[in-house]
C-alpha cells in the first residue's frame, strides 16, 4: 500500500491548492536552482502518484491534483500573481485577429465562391455568420477534421478577410493595439519555463523505452508496476478487437466495448494491469486472437506505469501550452523560437522538427496535442509559419513516407498540415524560390512508386494497394496545393527552380508516357481483366496540376518557351524507342507516304501519353500568346519531327475506334472501361482533347495529303478507298465501316472544333457556353446534372453561373422534382451535330430532338454546321485538309457508294459526315471569300468539289454526284441537308464570279445571301400555308367528331347511365347529389326525424381475380387491403411515456390528450377473402424459399404488399353492408310522447340492473349495484326497452364472421403490441377506439388542408372509413355479449354517475368522442336475450344514438367550460346574444355546484365562444361517425368550406339546437344531479383550482416543427449541439426530430438505449416514445430526412430543403446555400399526418432493395 500513502497529501492539497504548495514556486523563483532540475524532480514526485490507476481513472479527481501539486505553482512562477486574474486582464486586453480555430470531424465549414482566393480557404461557423460572405456565393461542407478557420489571413480572401468579432477594436478593449505586450519580467520567466516544458513533452512523447525513464524522472525505487496497452490501428475493426479483448482476456461484452471505444477515440488504452509476466503474457494473448480474424495482430505493448504516468501528463502540459498559446502573441513567439531552435555544433533536428519525424509512431491522442499546439502557436503567427514550413519541406520526403507506411488516416497525420501552408501565395513563392519544393514534392513521389515501375522503366499498376495508392494521392495533393495560385512577378530566381521543378515533373510524365501498353487479344478472350483503375485515377489526380503546369508556364513567354523546349526533348525521348523497323511506302492519288510500319491492331498501344498531351497544351498557350514566332529559336524544324509527335496520340485514337468496331472484344471490360474515362468529362481536358489538338497541330505543320495518308494508315482503312474486291463477311464489312465512321468523324473534329482559345480567337467564356448550348440541345437539364458534364479547373468551378443566363432561361420546380435549364431560341443557332464531347447516345438523342422541333416549327430538317470561328495564325493551314486531293478522293468514293447503291462500304451515318465535311468546306471558302478579295483566297473548295474525278468518260464530280444522292431512296432523311450543301454551291459559285467582276467589288456576299434568303422565304411561306391548311381540316374533322359523340350519348341515354352505375360508383354522397333537386327528404342523422340511409347495390370487382360480386350479409366475404399503426399524430402531450407494452393496458378510455391512438387506413384495393388468403399463402411459400433475400415486410405479423399498388398492408377490413333503416314517421312521433331522456335513462338503468340480478344468480356478481330511481317493480320493467321496437340481428355468412374476428384480432395485436388472443375482452375496446381515433384523423387532416367535411376525401380513404365504421358496428356479434354490455356500463359511468365504478375516469381525463363511439355501438348488446338474437329497430336506435349523443355532448360541453375556466378574456365587444345569456346562466349554476371555484365574473360570451369554437371538431368528427354507421346524406352546406354555415349545419345534422346551452335547460331535471356530480368531482375542483391543468378544447392541430429558412441556421444549432451522455468534444452526428423538435445523438455507442433486452440506437429509441415507433428525423450535416418504422425499417427521403436551383444537395456535396421550401415541407406534414409513412418507407425500401441493408436498429 506504498502508493497509497503517498497520495495522501496531495489529495489533500487539491482543497486549498495555493495554501498547501506555497513554498514551491517560491523554491522555483530562487536563482540559485536550476529550473529545470527543479521542474523535473516536482513531477517525478507528484506524477506517479497523480495517474496511479490508469485501468479506472477518475478524471475529475486525477485534473484537481494537476492543478493543485504543478500547474498552479507553475503558473504562479510564470505569471509572477494569481493566474486567474493574469489571464483574466490578458484575454481582456484583446485577441489574435486571426481566428485559428481547428476543426473536428463533420464540423461545417464555409467557403465564398466570390472572396476565397481557392476553395481551401475555409471559414467556421461563427466567422461565417459575422462576415460579408453571408450575402455571397457561399458554399458549405463538411470538415474531415484537421483545418482551420482563415478567418484574419488576408492572404486568403480577395475582400472581407475579417469578420466582424475579429476586426482590429472588435473587443471590449479601449486599447487600439490588437494585442497587449507582456512585461520583461514575465518574458524572462518564459524562457526559462517553456524549454524545459517544452523538453520533457519531446522526450516523453518519444521515449522508447518500456520499463525505465530517464534517469533525472527516477527518484523512488522501482515497483513491478505494469500496464498492457492497446493501440488503435485503421486495419481492425470495432468487432475485430472486442472479439480479441474478450477471448484474451476474459472480460465482459460491455467491458471490452468501453476499452475499444477509448483506443478508438484516444488511440491506446491499458486493458490490463498488474505485474510484468501477467502483462506480458496478456500482449500475446491478444495477438494470438486478433491474427485469427485478421491478416496481422493488434499493436500492443507492455509498459511500466511510471511511463505511462509521465506521457499521460507531457500530454496535459501540451494542453496546458495550446491554452496559453492563445493568451498573447509573445508567448507563441517564445514558444516557436524554443521549438526551432537546434543545438549548436549537433547534427540533430530541432524540438519541432523531432515531433514531426517522430509523428507517424503517435497515438491518436497525442498526434491530437501535437497538431492543435502547432495550430495554436506557429500558425498563428505569419512570421514562424514561414520557418515552419521550411523545416517541414526540410524533411518532407521522410514524413511523407513515414506517412505511406503508417496506416492511420490522414487528418490525423502531420503531412495533413501542407495544405495550410502550401496554399498560402507568398509561402508557397518562398518555398519554390528557396526550398526548391516543386522537385521536392515530385523526387518524393518518384521515390514512393519504385515498386510499380516496370524494366522499361514505365509504370505498371497490376496488383497495386489501394490503400498505399490513397496515401500517395495526398502527396499529388500538395503539388496542387503548391500551384493553386499562379505568380504574378517572375524573377530569375523563381523561374529557374520552377523550370528545375517543371523538368522534375516531366521524369514522371515520362514513367507514365506509354504505361501499361495493350495488345489486341486474337482468338482467345482475355482471362483476366488487369487493373486499370490506378491508372486512369493517378491521370484524374493530375488532370488540374497538367493545366496547372500549363497556366504556370504561360504567363512568362521566356518560360513558355523554355519548358516547351523540355516537353519536346522528353517526348522525343520517348518516341526514338523502338524504331527499328525499316520504312514503307504507300501511294493514293498520285500522292505518297513514306513510314514506318505499325498497325493498332497487332502492335501495342497505350491509352497514357500524358507528355505528348502536355506539349499539346505547351503548343496551344504558344500560339494564343504569339509567342510561336520564336519557337524556331529553342526548338530547329529538323528536330520538330512533326509525324512523330503525331503519331501517339493518333494510335490512340484508332484505339478508341477500333474499340467502337468490336475489334477488342476479346480484351475484356477493362479496356472498355479506360475508354470510357478517356473521352468522359473528368480526364477528357488532358486525354481525348488534347489528343485532337495534337492532330490539329499535325494538320497544320504537315502537308494535307500526306497528313491524311497517314491517317487512313493508322485507321488502317488503306484498301478500303481503293478499288476493292466485294467482300461477303458481314462482320469484316460491319468493321470497315465502323473505322471510316469514326475516322470521318476525327476528321470533322480536327477541320471544326475550333472552341479552344489559342486554336481560334476564343474566351473560355465562349468554350463554356458552347459547352451549355449543346448540352441543353439534348434536352433541357438541372444545374447540378450541366455541372457535372462540364471539366472543373483547379479551384473545383466550371464558370457555368457566368454564363448560363446568356444562354438558357430557368424553369423552377413543383412539389417534386428539380428545377431546369432550357435553352434560349436565339442559340439554337449555335448547334452543331457532330460536337465532339456527344457520346454516341447524346449524338442520335439531340439529332433527334433538334429535328423534331424543326419540323414543329415548319421548317426544313437540315442541320449544317454553324460557321466556325477562324482559325487563329498557327493553325491557318488546318482548313487545307479540306481541299487537298485525298481528302476529295474519300469525299467522292463515299458518294458514289452511296450513288450506286453498292450494299456495303457505305452507311448512312457515313453520308451525314461526308456532308458535313462537304458544309465546313463551303463555309470555309465563303467565309474567306466574304473577307478578302478573290485573288488572295488559295482556298478553292468549290473548284475540287466541281472538277472531275478522272478523266474517264463515266467520271463524275461531287456535285453531281450529290444531284443523284437526292435520288436514293434509302437517303431520304438527308435530302433536306443535300439541298442545303447544293444552294451553298451555288452561293459560293456566285460569289467568286461577282468577286472577278470589277464593278460589283468588294460587295461580294450580301446580295448572293439576300438571293439564296428569298428563296427560302418563298420555301417557307408554302410550307406555312400547307400546315395551316392542314390544321383547319384537322379542326373541322374534331367538331364533327364531337357532335357525333353528343348525338350517341342523347341518343343512348339509358346504356350510358347504366355504364356508369356498374362501375360501382358507390359514393353516397355523389349519388345523392345529382339527385337532390327531384326529391326532398331529411338531412338529419339523429333522432324520430332521421332521414333515410341512401344504399345502393354495391358490386365491386376482386382485384385477384377480376370477378365481380355483389357485397351482401350472406355472400363470400370481400375485404380492402389495410395497414393498423400505432399513432401518436393528434398527441397534446409528447413528454407522456408510452407503455411499449399492452399487457396491462386498459384501451376503454382514450385520455383527452390522445397519446397514441391505433389508426386503420387502407389503400381501397379489393378482393375476395378466399383470394387473398391464398395470395398471403403463396407469399409466405415464396419467402421460405427465399431465405436470403432481406424481406422488407414481415410475414410473421401478417404484413404484404398489397398486390395493386404495393402499399404496406398488415391486415384486411372486412366490407360489410350498410343496414336499410327507415323510420315509420307514424311511429317515431307516437314514441317521442312517451319517452324522454329521463324515461330512456329509467329504462336503461332497469335494463342493466336486470341483467346484473341474473348474472348474480349464477355467479359472483360482477357489475356494480345501482340506484332504482323510484321505478316500482323493476322485474315488470326489465323488458321495457324491447317495446320501443327490436328486429332480428343481422345474419352473417361464416366467411365474413372469420374475417370479422381475423380483422379485430390484428387491431387488439397492432394496437396493444400484444400477441394475438381471439378471446380477450379487450378486443371490442380496440375496435372502437380505433375506429373513433381514425375518423379523428380524418377530420383533423380535413381541417389542415382546409378542405370540406364532406366530398372531398380520396376514394382510398372513403371506402376505408365506410368498410371501418361497418366492421365497427359488426364486430359485437362475434364477442359475448354480457362482455360488451360491462364495457357498456363502464363507458356510461363516466355520464352517469350512478353506475361509476372504482376504476371510472373523472369527466376530464376521457376524450367524449371515444366515449360516444364505445357506447353507441355496444348498445344493442342491452337487447340480448337468452333465446333469440334481437337488434332494436330504427326508431328504437334512432333515439338510442340521439340520447347517448346528447349525454356525451353535454359531458364535453362541460369539459370545454371547465377548461375555458382560467382563460383570461381578450379585448371584445361586449356580446349580448341569446347564447351569451344562456351561458351566462349555466355558469351561475356552475358556480354554485362547484362551491364558487367556478368564477361567475367569465362573460358569457367569453363562454359561448370557447364553447362554440371548442365542440367543433367533435361535432364534424360524430358527423362523419354517423353518416357512415347510417347512410344518412349530410346537407349541402357540409359538402363546402364555410365556419358559420358549417356549425348550423352540424347543429341540424345532428339534432342539437344551435345554441347549445338550450341542451341543459331542454333536460335541466334529468342532467341537473349529473351536473352536480360532474361538478363535485374531486379532478374538476382540482382543475377549477388550479392545481391540475386540463386540456384545452380545440385541441391544438398538431405540425411538423418550425424549421430556419436558412440551412446555415440549422448547421449552427448542431454546431452548439453537445451528447448529454458524453464528455468528449468529438464532432457527433446530430439529427433533429421533426415531431417534437428534440436534437439527438444518432448513430453513437454512447447514446444507445437497451430497450426490452436490445440495444437500440437515440432514434430509434426515441421513435418508440415519439411516435410510438414512427418517426421523422433530419440528419442536419447530411441534408437528409429519415423516415424510420419500428426496430428494423426506414429510408432516406429528400430534405424540404432547396438552393436556388430547385435541387436538394443530400451530403451537402454541391454546397450551394440552402432554404426551406414550403411545400415540400407540408408534402412532409401531409405524409406523416396520412399515416403513410410506413408506406413511403416500404415502397423506398421495395424500389431501392440492398443486400446489405443499414442497420436502423442503431440509428
Amino acid at each position: 500500500m506504498a502508493d497509497g500513502a503517498d497520495r495522501g497529501p496531495v489529495a489533500g492539497a487539491a482543497g486549498g491548492r495555493a495554501a498547501a504548495q506555497a513554498p514551491e514556486p517560491a523554491m522555483w523563483c530562487d536563482e540559485r536552482f536550476d529550473f529545470q532540475a527543479t521542474f523535473l524532480q516536482c513531477l517525478a514526485k507528484h506524477v506517479p502518484n497523480i495517474y496511479s490507476a490508469e485501468m479506472d481513472p477518475l478524471v475529475e479527481k486525477q485534473e484537481e491534483m494537476v492543478q493543485a501539486a504543478i500547474l498552479y505553482p507553475l503558473e504562479c512562477y510564470l505569471f509572477g500573481e494569481d493566474p486567474d486574474m493574469f489571464l483574466e486582464k490578458l484575454q481582456q486586453s484583446g485577441t489574435s485577429q486571426l481566428c485559428g480555430k481547428v476543426f473536428k470531424g463533420g464540423e461545417t465549414t464555409y467557403s465564398c465562391r466570390d472572396c476565397a482566393v481557392d476553395p481551401t480557404c475555409v471559414l467556421c461557423i461563427d466567422c461565417f455568420q459575422n462576415s460579408i460572405h453571408k450575402n455571397h456565393r457561399y458554399k458549405m461542407h463538411s470538415s474531415t477534421g484537421g483545418g482551420f478557420c482563415d478567418c484574419g489571413d488576408t492572404e486568403a480572401w480577395k475582400a472581407g478577410p475579417l469578420c466582424t468579432k475579429h476586426e482590429p477594436g472588435a473587443s471590449s478593449s479601449p486599447k487600439e493595439n490588437s494585442e497587449c505586450q507582456l512585461n520583461e519580467e514575465i518574458m524572462e520567466h518564459s524562457r526559462r519555463v517553456f524549454p524545459s516544458v517544452i523538453k520533457y513533452i519531446v522526450d516523453m512523447l518519444i521515449w522508447e523505452e518500456e520499463k525505465e525513464l530517464p534517469e533525472e524522472l527516477t527518484i523512488r525505487e522501482k515497483v513491478d508496476s505494469y500496464y498492457c496497452v492497446l493501440f488503435n490501428d485503421e486495419h481492425h475493426s470495432y468487432d475485430h478487437v472486442i472479439y480479441s479483448l474478450q477471448r484474451a482476456l476474459g472480460c465482459e461484452l460491455g467491458e471490452a466495448q468501453l476499452h475499444t471505444t477509448a483506443i478508438d477515440k484516444e488511440g491506446r488504452r491499458a486493458v490490463k494491469a498488474g505485474h510484468y509476466a501477467s502483462c506480458q503474457e496478456a500482449k500475446e494473448e491478444i495477438k494470438r486472437h486478433s491474427e485469427n480474424v485478421s491478416q496481422r495482430p493488434l499493436h500492443v505493448e507492455v509498459l511500466h506505469a511510471d511511463v505511462m504516468a509521465h506521457q499521460k501528463f507531457a500530454l496535459r502540459l501540451g494542453s496546458w501550452l495550446n491554452k496559453l498559446m492563445s493568451y498573447s502573441s509573445d508567448f507563441r513567439q517564445i514558444f516557436c523560437q524554443i521549438c526551432l531552435k537546434e543545438e549548436a555544433g549537433s547534427e540533430k533536428p530541432c524540438f519541432i522538427s523531432k515531433l514531426m519525424l517522430w509523428d507517424a509512431r503517435l497515438h491518436k491522442g497525442a498526434r491530437k496535442v501535437l497538431h492543435e499546439l502547432i495550430f495554436s502557436s506557429f500558425f498563428m503567427e505569419m512570421e514562424y509559419k514561414k520557418f515552419f514550413a521550411v523545416e517541414f519541406v526540410k524533411y518532407y520526403k521522410a514524413l511523407q513516407k513515414e506517412y505511406i507506411s503508417d496506416d492511420h488516416d490522414r487528418f490525423l497525420s502531420v503531412t495533413a498540415l501542407s495544405v495550410q501552408m502550401f496554399t498560402v501565395p507568398t509561402l508557397a513563392r518562398h518555398l519554390i524560390e528557396e526550398q526548391n519544393v516543386i522537385t521536392t514534392i515530385t523526387e518524393t513521389l518518384l521515390e514512393v512508386l519504385p515498386e510499380y515501375l516496370d524494366k522499361n522503366d514505365k509504370f505498371n499498376f497490376q496488383g497495386y494497394s489501394q490503400d498505399k495508392l490513397t496515401r500517395v494521392y495526398s502527396v499529388i495533393y500538395d503539388l496542387r496545393y503548391i500551384l493553386v495560385s499562379k505568380p504574378t512577378v517572375w524573377t530569375d530566381r523563381l523561374r529557374e527552380r520552377f523550370l528545375e521543378g517543371f523538368v522534375s515533373f516531366l521524369r514522371i510524365l515520362t514513367c507514365m508516357q506509354g504505361m501499361e501498353e495493350i495488345k489486341r487479344q486474337i482468338g482467345q478472350h482475355i482471362e483476366v481483366d488487369p487493373d486499370w483503375e490506378a491508372a486512369i485515377t493517378i491521370q484524374m489526380q493530375l488532370k488540374n496540376i497538367l493545366l496547372m503546369f500549363q497556366e504556370w508556364c504561360a504567363s512568362d513567354e521566356e518560360l513558355l518557351l523554355r519548358s516547351y523546349r523540355e516537353c519536346h526533348k522528353a517526348v522525343m525521348r520517348c518516341s526514338m524507342n523502338g524504331r527499328s523497323r525499316e520504312k514503307t511506302i504507300f501511294h493514293l492519288c498520285g500522292h505518297t507516304l513514306e513510314s514506318r510500319p505499325y498497325r493498332v491492331s497487332a502492335d501495342p498501344v497505350s491509352i497514357h501519353l500524358p507528355l505528348s498531351r502536355t506539349l499539346a497544351g505547351l503548343h496551344v498557350r504558344l500560339s494564343k500568346t504569339g509567342a510561336i514566332s520564336r519557337l524556331h529559336e529553342f526548338v530547329s524544324p529538323e528536330e520538330f519531327q512533326v509525324e512523330l509527335l503525331v503519331e501517339y496520340p493518333l494510335r490512340c485514337l484508332v484505339l478508341v475506334a477500333q474499340v467502337a468496331a468490336e475489334m477488342w472484344r476479346r480484351n475484356g471490360l477493362s479496356l472498355i472501361s479506360q475508354v470510357f474515362y478517356y473521352q468522359d468529362v473528368k480526364c477528357r481536358e488532358e486525354m481525348y482533347d488534347k489528343d485532337i489538338i495534337m492532330l490539329q497541330i499535325g494538320a497544320s505543320l504537315m502537308d494535307p495529303n500526306q497528313f491524311l495518308l497517314l491517317i487512313l494508315q493508322r485507321y488502317e482503312l488503306a484498301d478500303a478507298f481503293k478499288k476493292i474486291k466485294p467482300t461477303k463477311d458481314q462482320d469484316l464489312i460491319k468493321q470497315y465501316n465502323v473505322l471510316i465512321e469514326e475516322m470521318l468523324q476525327i476528321l470533322i473534329y480536327i477541320v471544326g472544333e475550333r472552341y479552344v482559345p489559342g486554336i481560334s480567337n476564343v474566351t473560355k467564356e465562349d468554350v463554356i457556353m458552347r459547352e451549355i448550348i449543346h448540352l441543353l440541345c439534348i434536352e433541357p437539364m438541372a444545374h447540378s446534372a450541366i455541372t457535372k458534364s462540364l471539366p472543373e479547373n483547379e479551384n473545383n468551378e466550371t464558370g457555368l453561373e457566368n454564363v448560363i443566363n446568356k444562354v438558357a432561361t430557368f424553369k423552377k420546380p413543383g412539389v417534386s422534382g428539380h428545377g431546369v435549364y432550357e435553352l434560349k431560341d436565339e442559340c439554337l443557332k449555335e448547334f452543331n451535330m457532330f460536337f465532339y464531347h456527344y457520346t454516341k447516345t447524346q449524338h442520335s438523342k439531340a439529332e433527334h430532338t433538334q429535328k423534331k422541333r424543326r419540323k414543329q416549327e415548319n421548317r426544313d430538317e437540315a442541320l449544317p454546321p454553324p460557321p466556325p470561328p477562324d482559325f487563329s495564325p498557327a493553325f491557318s493551314n488546318v482548313v487545307r485538309i479540306l481541299n487537298c486531293d485525298v481528302m476529295m478522293h474519300i469525299l467522292r468514293t463515299l458518294l458514289q457508294r452511296a450513288v450506286e447503291l453498292e450494299t456495303h462500304l457505305w452507311t448512312e451515318a457515313m453520308i451525314q459526315m461526308v456532308l458535313h465535311l462537304l458544309s465546313l468546306g463551303l463555309l470555309e471558302e465563303k467565309q474567306q471569300l466574304q473577307k478578302s478579295p478573290e485573288e488572295e483566297v488559295t482556298f478553292d473548295f468549290y473548284h475540287k468539289a466541281t472538277r472531275m474525278g478522272s478523266s474517264a468518260l463515266n467520271a463524275v464530280n461531287v456535285l453531281m454526284l450529290l444531284e443523284k444522292l437526292k435520288r436514293v431512296p434509302q437517303l431520304e432523311a438527308q435530302k433536306d441537308t443535300v439541298n442545303w450543301i447544293l444552294q451553298m454551291f451555288d452561293l459560293v459559285k456566285r460569289l467568286r464570279e461577282k468577286s472577278s467582276l470589277v464593278t460589283v467589288g468588294a460587295t461580294s456576299g450580301s446580295e448572293a445571301t439576300k438571293g439564296d434568303e428569298s428563296t427560302q422565304d418563298k420555301e417557307k411561306a408554302e410550307r406555312k400555308r400547307k400546315a395551316e391548311a392542314a390544321r383547319l381540316h384537322r379542326q373541322k374533322i374534331m367538331a364533327q367528331m364531337s357532335a357525333l359523340q353528343r348525338n350517341f350519348i342523347e341518343t343512348h341515354k339509358l346504356l350510358y347511365e347504366n355504364t356508369l352505375e356498374a362501375q360501382g360508383k358507390d359514393d353516397a354522397i355523389m349519388e345523392e347529389e345529382s339527385t337532390s333537386s327531384a326529391i326532398d327528404y331529411s338531412r338529419i342523422a339523429l333522432g324520430p326525424k332521421r332521414g333515410p340511409s341512401v344504399i345502393e347495390k354495391e358490386v365491386l370487382t376482386c382485384i385477384l381475380c377480376q370477378e365481380e360480386q355483389e357485397v351482401k350479409f350472406e355472400s363470400a366475404a370481400m375485404v380492402l387491403s389495410a395497414c393498423v399503426q400505432k399513432s401518436t399524430a393528434l398527441t397534446q402531450n409528447r413528454s407522456r411515456i408510452l407503455e411499449l407494452s399492452g399487457d396491462t393496458l386498459d384501451p376503454l378510455f382514450m385520455h383527452p390528450d390522445l397519446p397514441c391512438g391505433t389508426h386503420t387506413g387502407s389503400c381501397g384495393h379489393v378482393m375476395h377473402a378466399a383470394c387473398w388468403q391464398k395470395y398471403f399463402e403463396a407469399m409466405q411459400l415464396n419467402f421460405r424459399q427465399r431465405l436470403h433475400v432481406e424481406q422488407i415486410f414481415d410475414l410473421e405479423n401478417g404484413e404484404y404488399l398489397c398486390p395493386l399498388c404495393k402499399s404496406l398492408c398488415n391486415t384486411v377490413i372486412p366490407i360489410v353492408p350498410l343496414q336499410a333503416q327507415k323510420i315509420n314517421s307514424e311511429d317515431a312521433e307516437a314514441v317521442a310522447q312517451i319517452l324522454s331522456l329521463a324515461r330512456w335513462l329509467e329504462i336503461v338503468t332497469v335494463r342493466i340492473s336486470g341483467y346484473s340480478v341474473k348474472n348474480a344468480k349464477g355467479e359472483k356478481q360482477s357489475l356494480p349495484p345501482f340506484t332504482n330511481k323510484g321505478t316500482g317493480n323493476s322485474t315488470l320493467e326489465f323488458h321495457s326497452i324491447l317495446s320501443f321496437g327490436v328486429q332480428s340481428s343481422a345474419k352473417y355468412s361464416s366467411s365474413i364472421k372469420e374475417m370479422l374476428i381475423l380483422f379485430a384480432t390484428t387491431i387488439y395485436r397492432v394496437g396493444l403490441k400484444v400477441a394475438p388472443n381471439e378471446a380477450d375482452s379487450r378486443i371490442p375496446m380496440m375496435t372502437w377506439s380505433t375506429c373513433a381515433f381514425t375518423i379523428q384523423c380524418i377530420e383533423n387532416l380535413l381541417e389542415t388542408e382546409g378542405k370540406p367535411l364532406f366530398g372531398s376525401l380520396q376514394n382510398r380513404q372513403h371506402s376505408g372509413l365506410k368498410a371501418l365504421v361497418q366492421f365497427a358496428a359488426a364486430q359485437r356479434t362475434t364477442s359475448p355479449q354480457l362482455l360488451i354490455q360491462k364495457h357498456l356500463i363502464r363507458l356510461l359511468g363516466v355520464l352517469l354517475p350512478n353506475y361509476k365504478g372504482e376504476d371510472t375516469p373523472s369527466l376530464l381525463e376521457v376524450d367524449m368522442f371515444h366515449i360516444l363511439v364505445g357506447a353507441v355501438l355496444s348498445f344493442p348488446s342491452l337487447y340480448w336475450e337468452d333465446a333469440v338474437d334481437l337488434q332494436p329497430s330504427s326508431v328504437s336506435s334512432a333515439y338510442n344514438h340521439l340520447y347517448l349523443f346528447h349525454l356525451t355532448t353535454l359531458a364535453h360541453i362541460m369539459q370545454i367550460v371547465i377548461s375555458s375556466a382560467t382563460e383570461s378574456p381578450t379585448a371584445h365587444t361586449s356580446d349580448n346574444s341569446e347564447e351569451a345569456q344562456s351561458a351566462q346562466s349555466f355558469c351561475r349554476e356552475v358556480c354554485q355546484y362547484t362551491s364558487g371555484c367556478f368564477s361567475q365574473d367569465i362573460p358569457g360570451w367569453l363562454v359561448w365562444d370557447c364553447v362554440k369554437k371548442g365542440i367543433m371538431p367533435y361535432l364534424r368528427c360524430a358527423a362523419l361517425f354517423f353518416h357512415y354507421l347510417l347512410g344518412v346524406s349530410p346537407p349541402e352546406e357540409l359538402l363546402q368550406v364555410s365556419e358559420e354555415g358549417q356549425f348550423k349545419a352540424l347543429c341540424s345534422y345532428l339534432s342539437l339546437p344551435t345554441n347549445l346551452f338550450v341542451l341543459f335547460h331542454e333536460y335541466w331535471d334529468t342532467v341537473n344531479p349529473l351536473l352536480q356530480r360532474w361538478c363535485t368531482d374531486p379532478v374538476v375542483l382540482s382543475c377549477l383550482k388550479g392545481k391540475s391543468i386540463a386540456i384545452r378544447y380545440p385541441r391544438k392541430r398538431n405540425h411538423l416543427i418550425e424549421l430556419p429558412e436558412d440551412y446555415s441556421c440549422l448547421l449552427n444549432q448542431a454546431s452548439q449541439f453537445r451528447c448529454p451522455r458524453s464528455s468528449d468534444d468529438e464532432q457527433k452526428h446530430p439529427v433533429l426530430c421533426l415531431f417534437c423538435g428534440a436534437m439527438l445523438c444518432s448513430q453513437n455507442t454512447c447514446c444507445q438505449e437497451l430497450v426490452n433486452g436490445e440495444e437500440l440506437g437515440a432514434c430509434t429509441s426515441h421513435a418508440l416514445q415519439c411516435g410510438a415507433g414512427v418517426c421523422m428525423f433530419l440528419k442536419i450535416r447530411e441534408c437528409k430526412v429519415v423516415l424510420i418504422e419500428g426496430k428494423t425499417r426506414g429510408c432516406l427521403y429528400p430534405a424540404p430543403y432547396l438552393d436556388e436551383y430547385g435541387e436538394t444537395d443530400p451530403g451537402l456535396k454541391r454546397g450551394n446555400p440552402l432554404h426551406l421550401c414550403q411545400e415540400r415541407y407540408r408534402k412532409l406534414h401531409l405524409l406523416w399526418q396520412q399515416h403513410c409513412i410506413i408506406e413511403e418507407i416500404a415502397r423506398s425500401q421495395e424500389t431501392n432493395q440492398i443486400f446489405f441493408g443499414f442497420n436502423w436498429q442503431l440509428l
